[in-house]
């Protein structure tokens, strides 16, 4: 290893001095100057008097008296002693103050802006509900256990499903069909996808979720395969058309096992809402097996989903908004934009065109409508709510959904307050949905992981989507989901009298208990929504058979 040296040279360092002032004055002039003579020295009065009519002195005194000017300035010549020996120390001194001053202003930017962030998380907007100790429950019991071995082994019946609609529903009915086939004892053959009439997309099941996962998952609960064997291929299966909303699982058995047995396979379409709501507590546990579990986007969608997740996260908690302002969303349901005149004459001559796109209680008034809380929030509502409810200027807004009935200008309330206002073509990189640009369903599944990782979440309007993630979000320890109050809150919108302060904490005050508490499911609502309690445990039953 080479060793230095322990004499180092020493650093020289030179003060620059224009060559026109060295060449006037000659050698003679520089001793005569700069030098003590050696000689007698001549009286006061006659030196002075020379020096004075000497052109050269006044130079020089006139370099002089610059340089020291200029080192007054750039080095704060007050704390140095005139021409001092090391001139490159004082560079050095000067260039490290210089840099360790830019380095503490650069810290003290930092912890400012770290600060601001800081305080910012700290915002009670941000606060998560109390989960009240509620962890995810899945304990079959021992009776659901003993049949699972009969059923896994069956390879006498086959259910075939076909689901229609938008990737949400045709996730929820997924779940029926795969509660269907364990009623019935029957082997699931993969759930077709209907082709949607207004989107065109010809997703399969495995373009949107991850097969193999699904039937790992489901592996004690219901037999899953990929299509009908060589021995039921000629069969062909009998379709029933006539199941009625909520059917319960007696139902179920008395009118179809009986085809089943014959047949082999049973053919099934339109299951949305057909199966009860209600039903035992092992089949409320095996709906939130395959909703919470099983049903798993594929590697693909999952990893640009991520993606954009953490993009998301890299500067802070967001909210998440689903926004329902897209023109059928208007038509269904029966709501009006409030845009202008021209956009609400469109709707309304829509849905006179289409009356069947009408969802419920076509005999009510916009008006009725709106004030009985079933239109979507529009933007201005949406920016109104999420301030009283104390979100920060500064908050990272994603927002789900398609484009709005009439283009992105109609989001100007919301990004003129939340200026930090995303989707996910403002966050892929370029070419990054390329795969997915043509296939709403995958769309929609990037916009599902988005909102379902997000700090806080709050959907316009209910929907399919809504409420996938209220569950998911419930059931993933009461993650803050805010659930807007419309039916109470709007009146208070409506009335120009009340301040702002007044108005803030009515608002506020309305949704206390809307923020994503642990809520108990009442009857007749989906257990996928409402997970506690069948789905999960209080306090040291937290634990779960997956």
């Amino acid at each position: 290893m080479a060793v230095s040296k322990t004499n180092k040279k020493k650093q020289q360092c030179y003060i620059a001095v224009p060559s026109q002032i060295i060449n006037s004055l000659s050698s003679s002039g520089l001793q005569s100057l700069l030098l003590s003579p050696k000689k007698k020295n001549p009286s006061f009065s006659v030196k002075l008097k020379f020096l004075l009519n000497n052109p050269r002195f006044w130079v020089l005194f006139l370099f002089v008296f610059c340089f020291v000017g200029m080192m007054k300035m750039w080095f704060n010549f007050e704390t140095l002693l005139p021409f001092t020996p090391t001139p490159c120390g004082i560079f050095q001194e000067k260039n490290s103050f210089l840099n360790e001053n830019l380095a503490s202003q650069l810290s003290i930017g930092a912890v400012n802006v770290g600060e601001e962030v800081k305080e910012d998380e700290k915002s009670e907007f941000w606060k998560q509900p109390d989960g009240l100790g509620y962890r995810p429950c899945l304990d079959f019991s021992s009776e659901y256990r003993k049949t699972s071995l009969d059923i896994v082994k069956g390879r006498t019946r086959y259910l075939l499903v076909v689901v229609s609609g938008g990737m949400n529903q045709q996730r929820n009915q997924i779940v029926d069909a795969v509660v269907i086939a364990r009623i019935l004892g029957a082997a699931l053959v993969v759930p077709i996808l209907q082709v949607n009439v207004i989107w065109g997309d010809e997703s399969e099941f495995s373009d949107i979720f991850d097969l193999d996962h699904f039937k790992e998952v489901l592996a004690n609960d219901v037999r899953i395969v990929s299509s009908l064997p060589s021995t039921h291929v000629m069969t062909r299966p009998m379709e029933e058309k006539r199941t009625p909303l909520h059917a319960s699982p007696e139902w179920i058995r008395s009118h179809y096992t009986r085809k089943l047995r014959r047949d082999g396979v049973l053919l099934l379409r339109s299951l949305d809402s057909r199966l009860s709501k209600d039903l035992p507590a092992d089949l409320q546990k095996l709906r939130c097996k395959v909703a919470f579990h099983a049903l798993r986007f594929s590697p693909s969608i999952l990893e640009l989903g991520n993606k954009l997740t953490e993009r998301m996260r890299s500067k802070g908690p967001y909210v998440a908004l689903h926004l329902r302002m897209e023109k059928d969303v208007w038509v269904r349901t029966g709501c009006l934009p409030g845009l202008s005149h021209e956009y609400d004459e469109m709707i309304n001559n829509e849905r006179k065109r289409r009356p069947e796109l009408l969802t419920s209680r076509s005999n009510m008034t916009y008006h009725d409508r709106k004030l009985a809380g079933l239109c979507p929030l529009n933007a201005l509502e949406v920016t109104r709510l999420l301030k009283a409810l104390g979100a920060p200027k500064s908050a990272r807004i994603y927002w789900a959904g398609g484009v709005p009935l009439g283009g992105k200008e109609t989001l100007q309330p919301l990004t003129s307050e939340f200026p930090q206002f995303y989707n996910k073509e403002d966050l892929a990189l370029p070419g990054e949905l390329e795969p997915f640009a043509k296939k709403a369903s995958l769309m929609a599944a990037l916009d599902y992981i988005v909102s379902e990782n997000s700090n806080v979440f709050m959907p316009s309007h209910g929907g399919n989507m809504g409420h996938a993630i209220q569950g998911q979000r419930a059931y993933a320890w009461h993650k803050k989901t805010i659930t807007p109050n419309k039916r109470q809150m709007l009146q208070h919108f409506l009335n120009s009298s009340l301040s702002e302060t007044e108005f803030n904490r009515i608002i506020l005050d309305l949704h206390r208990d809307s923020l994503g508490q642990p809520e108990l499911r009442k009857a007749g609502r989906d257990v996928t929504k409402y997970p506690v309690p069948e789905c999960m445990c209080n306090g040291t039953m937290s634990h779960s058979s997956i």
